[in-house]
């Protein structure tokens, strides 16, 4: 099992910057793939981004070069860069990992959970 902690979230005007962390517990991280979801009040849960365990990325299309999404093993990190924010981008922002073997984009193939951190873009 692997258990995360998100961080870094907050209120940035639109056009702003923010970095997400989330770290992980366990001594596995490396085999685990990772991605990021966000949830807007009234709206379902959306992809954003998946990091594979050899470092491929995939991204939403609404994110597409303004968000980069990261890992660094070393510390059992994984990230998520937004540039040119929108308010559009308002949400909670929340990690999740799967078995490497996993190229969902669906959150109910992801097994483990952060709790979340707020993201607020003001316009």
């Amino acid at each position: 099992q692997v258990q995360l902690i998100e961080s870094g979230g907050g209120l940035v005007q639109a056009g702003g910057s923010l970095r997400l962390s989330c770290a992980a517990s366990g001594r596995t991280f490396s085999t685990y793939a990772m991605v990021w979801f966000r949830q807007a009040p009234g709206k379902e849960r959306e992809y954003v981004a998946r990091i594979s365990i050899g470092g491929n990325t995939d991204y939403t299309h609404s994110v597409k070069g303004r968000f980069t999404i990261s890992r660094d093993n070393a510390k059992n990190t994984v990230y998520l860069e937004m540039n040119s924010l929108k308010p559009e981008d308002t949400a909670v922002y929340s990690c999740a990992a799967a078995g490497a073997w996993v190229r969902s984009s669906l959150w109910s193939d992801y097994p483990y959970w952060g709790r979340g951190t707020q993201v607020t873009v003001s316009s």
